[in-house]
Parts: structure tokens; C-alpha cells; sequence
């Protein structure tokens, strides 16, 4: 029982990291196109 809960606990760990991850890259893409809005005004 014990191992797999600490195989769950790292699964929602690592998920936790990689959603932040897409978020960083789903601003840095919405940063980008905004910069590229301004400069083709």
C-alpha cells in the first residue's frame, strides 16, 4: 500500500510541474503575439 501511494504522490507532483510549465509557455506565446500586434500596427 505504501509504495503506491508514494508512486501516486510523485505522479500529481510531476503533473503539477508540467501544467505549470504549459502555462509559461502559453503566455510566452500570448506575449509574443501581442509584441507582434504592436509592431504591425
Amino acid at each position: 500500500m505504501k509504495p503506491l501511494l508514494v508512486l501516486l504522490t510523485l505522479l500529481c507532483l510531476t503533473a503539477c510541474n508540467t501544467m505549470e510549465g504549459i502555462g509559461k509557455d502559453i503566455e510566452s506565446g500570448g506575449n509574443n503575439l501581442r509584441k507582434s500586434a504592436q509592431r504591425n500596427k
